[in-house]
């Protein structure tokens, strides 16, 4: 293994570009791109220019050889740079590419389908971030409209986290087993999430997972399903600001806590609200819903939601739509709106988490 380059002793770290003309690549990156000048060298016929900008240092050599690279310019009103032209390209070959620095979120149009995702048969699960394994609960992605995963961590203790911030439309995060403690920005102190837990972290919140127990498993959902994740190293978490009723881009952040949550009664089903009608000014809706005796008999529905996303908590069910799926816990479902279907055969220890966009388009499972 190669030993790891000590941080303290990097003084500089430069992109070598071939020249070319260096007088007019230099006068490029300086004069139209607004570098300037760290160094150049021999004085009395300069070979090798150094310019340094916007966080970047180029080397810019005479001898070198080999691709001039491409180079993205985020900037925060690109229109007004460079004449509106977006793509430049210098002397030396260099493609500029001038693009936003904050591109407005892009939600693809949803592509329904019913969507039938079984722990056991299609458990593939993969590394991800930050030591993370996860399995892709939606694996077309519904045209890219929406991503859900279950994500775990084997080992617990503390994890390779670091404040960050998701560029979405929704997310949440719901613990389905074991415990995290994590930490949010304006929410105060690091919290501990239990089984039954849930957040939503609305738009651009930061946050990090700071510790988890062995066998750590949560259900993240999130709109649309690819979307940035982006570092913010020069916040520290927890921050001295506590503002809880923060709003981020219309929504606010929630935390529910499964012990002190209030059931309510719906035919033959007990359902505990997440809270998250409210908090997305009716963007979503999340609930757990669970039997209150004996397993009723088949049940009808029918919904008109773009997003109805069932995860088996515990027990198991039968979902009728489009032949019958017998569901079990760590199996989920997507179905389509404007679809009927059946809920039948369900166990009495049943427990569902049910997600649904907008918050008003159906009614508990």
């Amino acid at each position: 293994m190669t030993t790891p380059v000590p941080a303290a002793q990097v003084r500089a770290a430069e992109v070598l570009l071939p020249a070319g003309d260096l007088d007019a690549t230099l006068a490029f990156f300086t004069d139209i791109l607004g570098f300037r000048v760290a160094a150049i060298f021999p004085a009395d016929a300069p070979a090798v220019a150094v310019v340094a900008g916007h966080g970047l240092r180029l080397r810019l050599d005479g001898a070198a050889a080999g691709d001039p690279g491409t180079l993205r310019l985020a900037c925060t009103a690109p229109e007004t740079v460079a004449g509106g032209a977006r793509r430049l390209t210098a002397p030396n070959g260099t493609v500029v590419d001038i693009v936003d620095a904050d591109p407005p979120l892009e939600v693809p149009p949803l592509a329904p389908r019913l969507v039938v995702t079984r722990r056991a048969a299609d458990a593939a699960w993969h590394r991800g971030r930050a030591g993370m394994t996860y399995r892709d609960l939606i694996p077309d992605r519904l045209g890219g409209r929406f991503i859900a995963s279950h994500i775990r961590i084997e080992d617990g203790g503390p994890v390779p986290d670091y404040v960050h911030f998701h560029k979405i439309r929704f997310q949440m995060i719901y613990v389905a087993r074991g415990w995290v403690r994590v930490v949010y920005e304006d929410q105060g102190a690091p919290f501990v999430m239990h089984a039954g837990d849930c957040v939503l972290q609305p738009p651009r919140i930061r946050h990090r997972v700071l510790e988890s127990s062995p066998g750590l498993e949560v259900v993240e959902i999130a709109c649309p399903a690819w979307h940035e994740t982006f570092a913010d190293p020069a916040l520290d978490l927890p921050n001295a600001r506590l503002r809880p009723q923060r709003d981020f881009s219309g929504q606010r952040f929630v935390r529910h806590v499964a012990a002190g949550a209030r059931w309510q009664a719906a035919g033959a089903f007990a359902w505990r609200d997440i809270g998250f009608a409210a908090a997305t000014g009716g963007l979503a809706a999340a609930r757990v819903v669970r039997l209150r005796g004996a397993p009723p008999p088949r049940r009808a529905a029918r919904h008109d939601a773009e997003f109805d996303f069932l995860f088996v908590l515990a027990g198991a069910l039968t979902l009728e739509c489009a032949g019958a799926h017998r569901l079990e816990a760590g199996d989920c479902c997507v179905v389509p709106g404007g679809t009927d279907y059946a809920i039948d055969a369900c166990t009495p220890d049943l427990q569902l988490l049910e997600v649904l966009l907008p918050a008003a388009a159906g009614a508990p499972a």
